[in-house]
């Protein structure tokens, strides 16, 4: 068996900050992204702490293939590629497809929230993506060199050390290590109906989630950024079958993250953390100002309360 280089050991090893939420806060990236949309929404979330419950097939579905993709590449790197063929991984992916769906059921107040028809649509094209992954695989994972990390990777840091009760919490996906160059990879698992256009490439706020890791995991295990590289694995749940090129269900982007770039994700975690929270990492008592718009309100769970929010455009 080879032998484990050393910064890979590092990171599996590693010792995490605990957070004590008596004085401590953790943000996130999520955090991030709802406050820039709106803050009066991030305020009830957050702040407030209301929490209206909303469920989604696209998030079951989300997370069924994203454990699916983890199990299949840990035993890929960790055993072989034979092995991870010989997975039955489509019973795999039901069982966490039905999973997935029975906890939000449940949390539903067992209440269906989407129909058997769909489920079915979304089951099968789930298979249909696994069967294509696998005998595409070798086009975007190799063994030759790499090593897996691993999957769900902590990162717990202090993002502004006048703020050192607030702490950005986050969970990379997969990250491996190819040694003849040193260098990290970062994944991001993204699923999506037909993939990315340019709207959501040069959205700044979905660069930032793999530009904050980046700078984070560099500052967390004292790691040259120039040695990290990032990429959104973007996996399709439709493809145009009357193309008239193959179409292929991953889409493969990665972000800009140079020192300009990486600076400004840095400066927009340091400018929220100023704007919610006191130096002892209190919350701030101040006006949280909605953001009505027809993108932040149809997707937002607090639009139709309008004891909650009365700036709603629906």
């Amino acid at each position: 068996m080879a032998k484990v280089p050393k910064i890979v050991k590092q990171i599996q090893q590693q010792q995490l900050t605990e957070i004590n939420y008596a004085y401590q806060r953790s943000i996130s990236y999520s955090q991030l992204s709802i406050y820039n949309s709106c803050a009066h929404k991030w305020k009830l979330q957050y702040r407030d702490g209301v929490v209206i419950p909303s469920f989604s097939i696209h998030t079951i579905f989300g997370t069924a293939l994203h454990e699916t993709l983890q199990h299949y590449l840990t035993i890929f790197y960790e055993k072989s590629g034979t092995e991870a063929d010989n997975l039955d991984i489509e019973e795999y992916f039901k069982t966490k497809f039905i999973e997935q769906y029975q906890i939000a059921f449940n949390s539903n107040n067992k209440t269906h929230f989407s129909s058997s028809q769909e489920l079915r649509e979304f089951h099968d094209d789930g298979l249909e993506i696994i069967k294509w992954f696998k005998k595409h695989k070798s086009e975007y994972f190799g063994k030759r060199g790499w090593y897996l990390v691993g999957c769900e990777i902590p990162l717990v840091i202090t993002p502004d050390k006048r703020y050192k009760n607030v702490l950005y919490k986050g969970y990379l996906d997969l990250v491996l290590y190819h040694e003849p160059t040193e260098t990290i990879k970062i994944i991001d698992i993204k699923t999506s109906t037909r993939g990315w256009g340019d709207k959501e490439k040069k959205d700044e706020q979905k660069q930032y989630q793999l530009i904050l890791y980046k700078e984070f995991l560099s500052k967390q295990f004292n790691i040259d950024p120039d040695n990290i590289e990032i990429e959104f694995f973007i996996v399709k749940r439709k493809i145009y079958t009357e193309s008239e090129f193959p179409q292929k269900r991953v889409q493969l982007f990665s972000p800009p993250s140079g020192k300009i770039k990486t600076k400004k994700a840095v400066s927009s975690v340091t400018s929220f953390i100023e704007e919610v929270f006191n130096i002892d990492g209190t919350l701030k008592d101040k006006e949280y100002i909605a953001n009505p718009s027809k993108w932040n309100c149809s997707y937002c769970p607090f639009a139709s309360k309008k004891e909650l929010c009365d700036k709603s455009i629906l």
